[in-house]
């Protein structure tokens, strides 16, 4: 391929990536985000009935719901306001924007607060917890939802973009979450949830900005350069104060999933110890405590040691174990015929689960084999379109202990030579690894 055509390629594909054709007049696009950060009216009333409506969804752990207020929400067009009024120096735009972001806020607060003060559930479920630990993911939703929404409101097929933007940066249920933490006096709730409102906030702002800059909007009035530079420095310290501490807590997070994963192998390894039945456990990835309820024999101290050394095989670095011991054989006479009948049939059962899951295991073992060895073998004979694996056992009176003699059952849509039924069986010895090994044809 000539270079020209090279070039020609890339060009073409380029054009698939252009936004100009698909671009709305730019007078009709900042009518629009004009008129969408008016806080008055309609737009006032549907913010609070979404706050109620989200509100009710947190109170009562429910995810449709939230979505509901979601798509309701009007909250994201005075930040659109923002964002595209920096991006042109806008400074009355701006302020205007700020303002009704302002009230739009504070009114969201007071009716959350009223709600959460009158219901009477006041339990943190999972979906109120969940917006108040912000992390860097946080951030990366928000850029990026911020770059859809900016970029529908831009062109002129809209489609649902908007919607599907209001429901994945999340705007309404950090704001009641914080109007949560005020009404039960939770300061915990209210800054965190209050931090994520700011990240998702600030972050569709900045794409805004960058996708206002990108498409080259016009600066509707005459702006000093001095005045351009401060502002685009006050954007990136803003992005600077705001991102640090999500990444850090984005850290954290991957840490405590970690240390989850890491202790959930840890406790599947010493569910039965030494006789031991662990009966209970509980995780706290935030300090890095595993707490364990053993029952059985009582456990002594090297026995505790041991079962604190086998966190080094999962790497848990330095854990807190704490080590109880539920229900015990201690205080009973060792020769008591009824505990004795107890501990043996504890025993036992504890060996037919052992056997049963090792047979079940072998099972699996060997389907995942046959159907292995089959791919392999089809590889090297097209010809063979079968093949069962199967364990025996060899018995002969010239021998003293049986052999363990696997049988291959190989199925072909032509039969195969003598040579290739020797190479095949020499390679079946050698990936098996049992020279005792048995093929068979049909």
């Amino acid at each position: 391929m000539s270079e020209v055509e090279q070039h020609s390629g890339l060009r073409r594909l380029i054009r698939f990536f252009h936004l100009n054709t698909e671009l709305e007049s730019f007078d009709s696009i900042h009518e629009e985000i004009r008129k969408g950060i008016i806080f008055r009216g309609t737009n006032l009333w549907i913010l609070m009935f979404a706050i109620i409506i989200a509100s009710v969804g947190l109170n009562m752990n429910s995810t449709a719901v939230i979505i509901g207020a979601m798509l309701i929400s009007p909250l994201m067009g005075p930040i659109n306001g923002m964002g595209y009024s920096i991006a042109t120096y806008d400074l009355e735009l701006f302020r205007k924007s700020l303002k009704n972001f302002s009230f739009a806020v504070i009114a969201s607060l007071a009716a959350s607060t009223f709600y959460f003060a009158l219901s009477p559930v006041s339990t943190a479920h999972s979906e109120l917890l969940a917006r108040t630990s912000p992390t860097i993911y946080d951030v990366i939703i928000a850029l990026f939802g911020g770059f859809a929404g900016i970029v529908a409101i831009s062109s002129r097929l809209k489609g649902n973009v908007i919607p599907g933007v209001a429901i994945a940066t999340a705007l309404m249920p950090p704001l009641c979450t914080a109007g949560y933490g005020i009404a039960t006096g939770q300061p915990n709730f209210f800054f965190g949830a209050i931090y994520l409102f700011t990240i998702n906030s600030i972050f569709i702002a900045i794409a805004a900005v960058w996708v206002s800059q990108l498409l080259k909007f016009p600066i509707r009035r005459i702006v000093e350069e001095r005045r351009k530079k401060r502002i685009n420095s006050i954007i990136y310290v803003v992005i600077t104060i705001v991102l640090l501490p999500s990444i850090y807590f984005g850290y954290n997070l991957i840490q405590r999933e970690q240390f989850r994963l890491n202790a959930t192998q840890y406790i599947s390894n010493i569910s039965f110890f030494e006789g031991n039945y662990l009966l209970d456990h509980r995780l706290d990835e935030k300090n890095r405590k595993i707490h364990l309820v053993f029952g059985g024999h009582a456990l002594s101290e090297s026995q505790h040691a041991s079962i604190v050394r086998k966190a080094d095989d999962f790497n848990l670095k330095n854990p807190e174990i704490i080590i109880q011991q539920g229900l015990t054989f201690a205080g009973y006479h060792d020769h008591s015929d009824e505990v004795f009948t107890l501990k043996t049939q504890i025993s036992s059962l504890n060996m037919e689960l052992l056997s049963a899951a090792a047979h079940l295991d072998s099972i699996h073992q060997r389907r995942a084999m046959g159907q292995t060895l089959l791919g392999e073998i089809n590889a090297l004979f097209p010809q063979v379109k079968g093949c069962a694996v199967a364990d025996a056992m060899l018995f002969h009176d010239t021998l003293p202990d049986p052999l363990n003699s696997p049988m291959v059952y190989v199925s072909a849509n032509q039969d195969l030579s003598e040579e290739e039924q020797a190479k095949l069986k020499a390679w079946l010895i050698k990936r098996l690894n049992n020279k005792h090994l048995r093929v068979f044809y049909e």
